[in-house]
């Protein structure tokens, strides 16, 4: 006789309006076949996107692009958004019981997924800092898209997670020159913990061979072009939701034959698409996360039930602010 279990009870963070959220209870259905039950330990705004959905600023073009695997509710709201997730598997396939896996789910104590939909957390990546997995996997595509090579000369602009991640793994190419660049002087510490040479934008190296900005602001993508080499390439990380961003493409970008490209993580990069799934791609971003240097990015935590007091000064000031990480009530283990 299948024993048919209830439906469970729990807590999960909206965003009601903008820079307004709120806790709210939820029916969490128990996994049928093929499904898991996760109880969430760790989470992590993202800072990028996240704080534009947060105040608003989903442009409606990008409503249906913009949405987020289990996203709940609608753009430009009431909804539930988010996507890190780092929890333990309670009920589901007996492979999977116990594991610790990452899924991109909004913030949410307990959820029911596919189980395709989680991927496990390698044994040598502690679950607190698995949350940077959705930011590893941007900074991977922007390397592959950037086709960074031995010799190049690379400035990474903006010293947020992404621009740190990416730094990262830039200066592990043989042979490169990898410099970030950032205007907030109090991150410089966390430079320096993660071993990243690092300048002020006026200070910064110029004549680079590829530039990635990841500030999302118009000043830092100019620089970039300032910044750049004959033949460079500018490698366009950020997204400005629904805001005109004035671009100085006179001067010396036709003569330096500059090439400006985009880069956004919903899509494999070109060079890797045919033979690199997206399952592919977060696995490799999971062992990557391996390097105990980057738990200096986790600069705040934040208790789960008080997102909607924090999310505000949270998402409105870049000012010392690296990984925000949330703790979820069950968080006992690392």
């Amino acid at each position: 006789m299948t024993t048919v279990r209830p439906p469970l009870l729990t807590k999960v963070f909206w965003i009601t309006a903008p820079g307004v959220g709120e806790i709210r209870e939820e029916l969490v259905a128990p996994p049928a076949d093929g499904e898991v039950l996760v109880r969430a330990r760790h989470g992590a705004l993202s800072r990028g996107t996240e704080s534009l959905v947060f105040q608003g600023l989903v442009p409606e073009s990008e409503w249906r692009r913009m949405r987020c695997p289990f996203q709940g509710g609608e753009f430009p709201g009431p909804v539930k958004y988010g996507y890190i997730s780092v929890g333990t598997v309670e009920q589901g396939d007996s492979d999977l019981l116990g594991k610790t896996v990452f899924c991109l789910y909004p913030h949410q104590a307990l959820y029911t997924v596919p189980r395709v939909a989680v991927s496990v957390v390698p044994d040598d990546v502690p679950a607190a800092r698995a949350v940077l997995a959705a930011n590893m996997e941007t900074a991977l595509n922007i390397v592959w898209d950037a086709g960074i090579s031995p010799g190049d000369r690379v400035s990474v602009i903006g010293g947020g997670v992404v621009g740190c991640l990416t730094a990262h793994l830039a200066r592990e190419v043989p042979g490169t020159e990898v410099q970030i660049v950032d205007i907030d002087r109090s991150k410089a510490p966390l430079f320096d913990a993660l071993q990243l040479d690092s300048s002020m934008p006026e200070t910064a190296r110029p004549e680079r061979d590829i530039l990635i900005h990841t500030s999302a602001t118009e000043v830092g993508l100019n620089r970039c072009l300032e910044l750049a080499g004959a033949e460079a390439m500018v490698v366009e990380a950020s997204w400005y939701g629904d805001r005109p961003v004035n671009v100085r493409l006179g001067g010396a970008f036709h003569s330096k034959r500059l090439s400006l490209i985009a880069s956004q993580v919903g899509m494999v990069a070109k060079s890797k698409r045919g033979r690199v799934s997206y399952k592919d791609r977060m696995r490799l971003a999971l062992g990557l996360l391996a390097d105990e240097r980057l738990d200096a990015l986790f600069t705040h935590e934040v208790p789960f039930g008080d997102l909607p007091e924090e999310m505000p000064d949270l998402m409105a000031s870049a000012a010392g602010i690296g990984c925000v990480r949330i703790r979820y009530p069950d968080a006992a283990q690392p």
